[in-house]
């Protein structure tokens, strides 16, 4: 009703007043609305569960850049010391006599520094890869989540229209639709 007494009714409006005072004949209303809001909370619940993995996914994708970027400094290292063992080779070469056993002990130091050095290059790679991999693997269960929360939209859209229309079809629809985003709710719990 507006401020000047004109009043417009919804396409609803009718069927709504119709219910309150005269009961729904339909005995099937009350088990959909109860339905629905079953549906609406495990939904509530799948929705926070996709986006806590999308997070995760973020995280560990982060944590794979860190050591990603972690590993390339010690790369960078190794072709530092790479670098100056290479001049301590030149070195032994063209050095007097009496210098070129200094540059050899350089050349063996630089060869045991690089070996270590390479040693943590390569554990911090293999971090990196299992924290991708961990990146992947939530991005999945995230998919699986999502796909979960809209099959149960759907069915509560289902549930609207059943609930106007009057279908029977359409409510073992919403039954249904709610029945697969259930399963794709547990694949999700279980990581599949």
């Amino acid at each position: 009703m507006s401020d000047h007494g004109f009043h417009v009714h919804g396409p609803h409006d009718h069927e709504i007043e119709h219910v309150a005072e005269h009961g729904s004949h339909d005995p099937s209303a009350g088990t959909i609305a109860v339905a629905t809001a079953i549906i609406a909370t495990v939904g509530a619940l799948f929705s926070y569960m996709g986006g806590a993995t999308q997070a995760n996914a973020g995280l560990y994708k982060n944590n794979a850049a860190i050591k990603k970027t972690e590993a390339s400094n010690q790369w960078n290292f190794y072709q530092a010391k790479s670098n100056k063992q290479n001049l301590a080779e030149l070195a032994t070469v063209i050095a007097p006599e009496d210098k070129r056993a200094g540059y050899k002990d350089e050349v063996e130091r630089y060869k045991k520094e690089k070996a270590d050095i390479k040693l943590a290059a390569e554990k911090l790679e293999a971090e990196s890869k299992d924290w991708d991999e961990q990146s992947d693997a939530q991005m999945h269960v995230h998919h699986r989540w999502a796909q979960a929360t809209t099959a149960l939209q759907i069915s509560i859209a289902l549930a609207a229209m059943a609930l106007l229309t009057k279908r029977r079809w359409l409510q073992w629809g919403m039954y249904g639709v709610a029945g697969l985003g259930t399963l794709l709710g547990v694949a999700a719990a279980l990581h599949h």
